[in-house]
């Protein structure tokens, strides 16, 4: 091979993927292999991470990704789907309005999580008890990132968000078995307790904060966490623009055109003057 072919060749560089006339290797496996014998959630394991994860591995990735698939219309990304193919766009250009839309506010709170577990486990690796670590990490993250602590509170479900206590009893049925260990789900745990006593109410783990332990749990790094939320989000983004599709509807906002916004602007201007 010429220097200029290396030179075109070795461009771009992967371990996931070789390809040639009439071969595909994934990871090394052959495609017709992986056809048939491995699941969807063992697909993302393998392309992500290498290797193939055990069945119970698969199986307690996939209720993540089951589990958070929607949160209705008013969820900004559903919207903005829905929004989209009443402006035309198709479900390739409706799924591409909402995923850009999951960002750290919306969308990132599950990679956050992720490193605020990781930040209360180290310190309490240092001989410092698990309440006392997790206390001082939630200050740390208040004082250096914002003060809403990732993966807890809800707007809409109060005291409990339904989501989470399934996931964590997943995530214990897992660490009976071997499967994980359970440290994420302890420190979840942890953090809700010291929440709830801050606050003297209880601040509910929402579905960012449950899928993070599991995440966590089974070696996801923080980035991939908000991968994977947005690869579940997007099965609700096509359902629902594709139902929008069906329904019809032009040019649809964000309200009904009877409603107005609230206009805080000046008066009224003559420009003529006196």
């Amino acid at each position: 091979m010429s220097e200029t072919q290396n030179d075109v060749s070795d461009w771009w560089q992967t371990e996931i993927i070789d390809m040639a006339p009439g071969q595909i290797r994934i990871r090394g496996h052959p495609i017709g292999d992986l056809i048939g014998n491995v699941t969807f959630p063992q697909m993302i394991w393998l392309m992500t991470r290498g290797d193939v994860p055990s069945k119970a591995q698969a199986e307690l990735l996939e209720s993540a990704l089951v589990a958070a698939v929607d949160h209705g219309p008013q969820a900004p990304s559903i919207a903005a789907s829905r929004m989209a193919v009443t402006c035309g766009l198709g479900l390739n250009g409706a799924l591409a309005s909402a995923v850009n839309m999951l960002d750290d506010i919306h969308g990132g709170a599950g990679e956050q999580a992720v490193e605020l577990y990781s930040w209360i486990d180290n310190a309490a690796q240092t001989g410092q008890a698990l309440e006392a670590a997790t206390g001082e990490m939630i200050d740390r993250w208040q004082a250096e990132r914002t003060k809403f602590i990732p993966g807890f509170g809800h707007r809409f479900h109060k005291p409990v968000d339904p989501r989470a206590p399934r996931l964590l009893g997943l995530v214990d049925e897992a660490a009976q078995t071997g499967t994980v260990t359970g440290r994420y789900a302890e420190i979840g745990r942890a953090i809700q307790h010291v929440l709830n006593t801050r606050k003297g109410k209880p601040v509910p783990m929402n579905i960012d904060g449950a899928t993070a332990v599991i995440y966590a749990e089974l070696g996801f790094a923080g980035p991939l966490a908000r991968g994977l939320f947005c690869l579940s989000r997007s099965v609700g983004i096509i359902a629902h623009a594709w139902e929008q599709m069906n329904q019809g509807g032009r040019n649809k906002g964000p309200t009904p055109p009877s409603y107005r916004w609230t206009y805080s602007g000046p008066r009224p201007i003559d420009l003529k003057g006196d």
